[in-house]
């Protein structure tokens, strides 16, 4: 249905209030609150779904949107939503608005009924008595959009959920929308990829704000999710859950769709890819490389190598790095480097640090308890491991953290390949191992490793281009050779992502 001119949002909000209004005249509002309390209190289903390891999929019954039109003229709501549960959704979103998403309580209703793993009422919730009725009609779970409530209902709100056992979807858009969403007490937060006012979409969006979401939050990026390149950048930044729509609504085979965003349809030539996307080393975390016949790393299209800009330690460097925007920077959190910095040190740099740019910890040897204490508060959104940490400590540090991490490996030989390639970390970093002196090592060494990996060890403006002539690293990562004397240097941080931009290609 055309929605026609101005604010999109404003006229959804407007229907949801006439429908609403139209609600209380068949079944009063102390009815449906009646109703609603005499069933039993629910058990936060929807929230311990999204808390499972790895990344959740809420996958979305969805007829048509104002955006898109129809989406599904043939809608067998049903028999997608048991499609969805048998291909391992971990929860339901339920479309109920009538007028522009054709959809119905009905659809939730029978849903709820039919599924046995949560469902969210995806609505323009604009009432209470929209959250009793969501309880009445089976949900687990509410949609509350903070740019249709004040801080006090959504407040209100979530008390209403609290007693009723309901969990809630805090939508944010914006910075502003997500401190309210904090503020409010939220304990899962959409970041809308979306813009509801004209339903534009901008996928980094989700990357923006994730930085705001403390650890102890649940963080779900919803719209625009059509591919595994962009579930493999969500599960970069540590995003609890994805929220996906159209690509599986338009999907013939919604199974096979929903196994290909999880990465099952990639592969690896060391080991395969099993069902889920996991290869030899079990992680899953395959989705920003292909291989093609010879076996050799190779870009996806699109796909420019990631920069991360190492051992920043003053508030110049921050600045610097900001002006240039790389994808990561890196704190140096083992004491006996000369980068070290304090957890106080690191926090003050992080409050300077651009929206967009993520921080990476680089430890040594360290409790896995103090690194997820730090991933786990916000203070960095991955860690990277140059000690003697085996699998063991990665299945410790996974079992306290859903934190992406990166594994460093010294290059000598055939056997750290192999190492390497077993790694049940995200990703590996293969360096010279040489204590960030500036020294190369073997690059044929790096062309046998067939995983997503950051090449380190020696790279410097002068001699980075030639790397990424002979290499396709999913990152490149610098320390020793953009500094002068001990310290970083600005003018050698510029020309070293410029001759990496310079770099890229298909």
């Amino acid at each position: 249905r055309d929605i026609g001119s101005g604010n999109i949002l404003t006229q959804l909000a407007d229907h949801a209030r006439e429908r609403t209004a139209q609600a209380k005249r068949e079944i009063s509002a102390e009815e449906m609150r009646r109703r609603a309390h005499s069933l039993p209190k629910g058990d936060f289903a929807f929230e311990k779904a999204l808390k499972k390891p790895g990344l959740s999929f809420i996958c979305e019954c969805k007829k048509a949107s104002p955006s898109k039109g129809l989406i599904a003229p043939d809608f067998p709501y049903l028999q997608i939503a048991r499609e969805y549960e048998e291909a391992g959704a971990d929860a339901i979103s339920v479309l109920t608005e009538p007028k522009w998403f054709l959809g119905s309580d009905r659809y939730l209703e029978e849903i709820a009924e039919a599924v046995s793993i949560p469902c969210l009422r995806k609505d323009f919730t604009i009432d209470a008595y929209m959250i009793y009725e969501a309880k009445v009609l089976g949900a687990s779970a509410v949609l509350l959009i903070c740019s249709l409530l004040s801080p006090g209902q959504l407040a209100e709100y979530l008390g209403i959920c609290g007693e009723l056992g309901l969990s809630a979807l805090v939508e944010a858009h914006d910075a502003r929308e997500a401190e309210m969403a904090l503020a409010a007490g939220a304990r899962i937060i959409g970041v809308n990829n979306r813009n509801l006012k004209d339903f534009s979409v901008d996928t980094d969006n989700s990357l923006r704000l994730r930085r705001m979401i403390p650890g102890d939050v649940l963080f779900v990026s919803e719209s625009g999710v059509k591919g595994p390149e962009d579930t493999g950048r969500l599960r970069e930044i540590g995003a609890d859950a994805v929220l996906v729509g159209e690509a599986l609504m338009r999907a013939a085979d919604k199974r096979q769709a929903l196994a290909r965003l999880r990465g099952g349809r990639m592969r690896r030539a060391a080991g395969g890819v099993g069902r889920d996307g996991a290869g030899q080393n079990g992680t899953g975390r395959q989705d920003s490389v292909w291989q093609d016949d010879a076996g050799r790393q190779k870009k996806r299209s699109g796909h420019a190598p990631k920069i991360k800009l190492c051992g920043l330690s003053r508030p110049q460097d921050i600045l610097a790095a900001n002006a240039l925007m790389p994808d990561y920077i890196g704190f140096v959190f083992a004491k006996k480097s000369r980068r070290y910095v304090t957890q106080e040190q690191a926090a003050g740099l992080r409050a300077l640090l651009a929206p967009g740019i993520l921080a990476v910890g680089v430890f040594v040897d360290a409790a896995p308890e103090d690194v997820a204490a730090l991933l786990n508060a916000g203070l960095i959104d991955a860690a990277q491991l140059h000690g003697h940490e085996d699998g063991a400590y990665i299945r410790r540090l996974r079992a306290l953290t859903k934190a992406p991490l990166i594994q460093a490996f010294r290059m000598d030989g055939e056997g750290d390949v192999r190492a390497a390639e077993a790694s049940a970390a995200d990703f590996v970093l293969l360096d010279a191992g040489n204590g960030g002196t500036g020294s190369a090592f073997d690059w044929s060494l790096a062309r046998k490793v067939r995983r997503p990996y950051f090449l380190a060890g020696g790279l410097a403006p002068e001699n980075v281009g030639a790397a990424l002539k002979r290499l396709s690293p999913y990152g490149v990562d610098v320390s020793s050779g953009i500094e002068t004397d001990g310290y970083k240097d600005a003018e050698k941080m510029a020309a070293f992502a410029a001759a990496v931009r310079k770099e890229e290609r298909l």
